[in-house]
This record gives structure tokens, sequence and C-alpha cells, in this order.
């Protein structure tokens, strides 16, 4: 899928599990919050490497996702999430200018925390339904997930998926991708 241009994501629904990678499935599928699976996992030190954030213009789709009007500037954050020295999830939300105003103006502020400890924290957290993708080589995320690699030998496809939340009613997108050191570490 070719997120320069037009993204391809799909409902699990529409994709067979068969056609999913075995290693990625149960990451792909798993509702909970995933910073608290990650962290269960990680026996080194869990932490988050902030990439960028800042204001932006969203992709197409996900503008149209979040209900917003194409052109329009949100807020951008791009992180990838480590397990000591590993890489184990490359992760961008996308959270509407709209969304960051009261309770929830501490959204732009996070730096290095995790995203889904803040999120999950909220007992009134809402999430929509799953989509799933995967980035290839070429792609402009797929280079920025894989830190700045073009092409990682014997990595065709990085499997991701993302999904709305809403906070306090206001709404932000999450696209989290499964990078190769998890998924030889857990590959389930």
């Amino acid at each position: 899928m070719n997120f320069a241009s037009r993204s391809k994501w799909k409902s699990p629904a529409v994709l067979r599990p068969r056609r999913l990678p075995a290693g990625v499935r149960g990451w792909l599928l798993d509702r909970g919050s995933l910073t608290a699976r990650l962290q269960t996992r990680c026996p080194a030190r869990f932490r988050v490497e902030l990439l960028h954030q800042g204001r932006e213009r969203p992709r197409i789709d996900e503008s149209r996702l979040l209900g917003i009007p194409s052109g329009c500037h949100a807020l951008v954050r791009e992180v990838r999430l480590y397990c000591g020295h590993d890489a184990w999830v490359f992760a961008r939300t996308v959270i509407p200018l709209a969304s960051l105003r009261g309770r929830n103006r501490r959204l732009g502020s996070l730096g290095e925390r995790p995203l889904g400890a803040f999120l999950f924290a909220h007992p009134g957290l809402r999430r929509g339904r799953f989509e799933l993708g995967c980035l290839r080589p070429g792609d402009p995320l797929f280079r920025r997930a894989l830190g700045g690699e073009t092409a990682v030998e014997g990595i065709d496809a990085v499997w991701g998926r993302r999904s709305v939340f809403w906070l306090h009613g206001q709404p932000l997108l999450v696209a989290e991708f499964f990078l190769p050191d998890l998924l030889r570490a857990w590959p389930r």
C-alpha cells in the first residue's frame, strides 16, 4: 500500500486471518492497551522515542476518517517504542486541533511518555473499529518506521493497524506498525 498517495486499509472482517502473517496476527487484533502489553513483555527498559511532532496536514484518508476537512492542520506525532535497544513498534498519531482543547490539551505535550498509558487511564475512552494494512519498501512511512532504511533484507512489509479513539468526545487516530525486532522476540 502506498501511503504517499492513497492508503488501502482493510477491515479485519474483510481480510481472511490466513492472509495475515501468523507472527503478527495476534498483535494486529488485540484490543487492549498495546503499551501495557509491550511493557509486560519487555525484559529490558521500555521507552518511547519521539521522532516527530508538529502541526501539519494529515493524509487525505486520515482526514476523512477523523471527519476533518482536507487541507486542515492537525497535530501529528510519530514515535518508536523500544524494549532496550530494539525498536518494537512505530506509531503515528493524528489529533485534530479541535481535539486538543480542555481536558485533552495534555495530548499535545506528552513528549516521550507513552500515549497508550495516557489514553487507557481514562475510563470514558472509546475505541473505534480496527483497520489493517501494511507498509512496503518505497513508502515514506516504511523508511521512517525502520529508522530511515529504504529496504531491509528479508522485510517486504511492515504490518499495522489503526483506529480512532474518542477521548472526552473528541477523536484522534492512532496507527501502530509492528517492527521485525518485536516479531522475532514475540511472534504471537
